[in-house]
Parts: structure tokens; C-alpha cells; sequence
């Protein structure tokens, strides 16, 4: 029903900057919570960061809190995630992730996996000197 497809991984050095986008399908993007998340090998899935409907609300993993920004644009039908001090422990392949919401009003973004309706293909993000 909703089909979303990330862009923008890489290979950058420790301290440097990447920016992910997601570009989703179809005409419903601003029912959806939005989340990022990522899998290093041998791990299990971790939230990242999330954005609402409209953008009104962010939520971040204290990993990533003060280093990383979610953000979108619903007439593009985009999220993104700009990526500042990346750590070689961000390598990762990254996923974009969305939640449909129907219930009016601002509903802040859940943070599991298992709440999430629909995936992309994921991004790899590699950190590396």
C-alpha cells in the first residue's frame, strides 16, 4: 500500500555528515508517523529518530539525540535524516519506517519496530576512518 525507498547512505569519516532521504509512495503520506531505524550486524533493529504527521513533534534514541535531525516534506513526499558527528558505532544499514495514524490531532511517533506498517529496503551507513 505504501512503498518507501531510502537514498543517501555511504562511507564517511568519523565527524562527518551524511544526509538519508526516504521517498515514499502513493497520496496518503500525511496520515503516516515516520520513523527512522537501524541494524548494525548481529543486532537487533534500534529506533533512531521519528516525526509526526505534520512535524510537529520529534522524538530521538539518546544515541542520536543532539547529532542526528529528522525532518520532512509532505509536498515531496520525503523524510530525511541529516546525520551530524557520525560515530563509527552509527554504521548501520538504516530503514525509514511508517506508522498510519487516523485519529485526529498531533500523535507523537511510536518507538518499536513492531508499530510500524510498512518498510523500505534500508541504506547502508558506514563510519569508518
Amino acid at each position: 500500500q505504501v512503498q518507501l525507498v531510502e537514498s543517501g547512505g555511504g562511507l564517511v569519516q568519523p565527524g562527518g555528515s551524511l544526509r538519508l532521504s526516504c521517498a515514499a509512495s502513493g497520496r496518503t503520506f500525511s496520515s503516516y508517523n515516520m520513523g527512522w531505524f537501524r541494524q548494525a550486524p548481529g543486532k537487533e533493529r534500534e529506533f533512531a529518530a521519528a516525526i509526526s504527521r505534520g512535524g510537529g513533534s520529534t522524538t530521538y534514541a539518546d544515541s542520536t539525540k543532539g547529532r542526528f535531525t529528522i525532518s520532512r516534506d509532505n509536498a515531496k513526499n520525503t523524510v530525511y535524516l541529516q546525520m551530524n558527528s557520525l560515530k563509527p558505532e552509527d554504521t548501520a544499514v538504516y530503514y525509514c519506517a511508517a506508522d498510519f495514524v487516523s485519529r485526529l490531532g498531533l500523535v507523537a511517533p511510536k518507538l518499536r519496530p513492531s508499530e510500524y506498517d510498512y518498510w523500505g529496503q534500508g541504506t547502508q551507513v558506514t563510519v569508518s576512518s
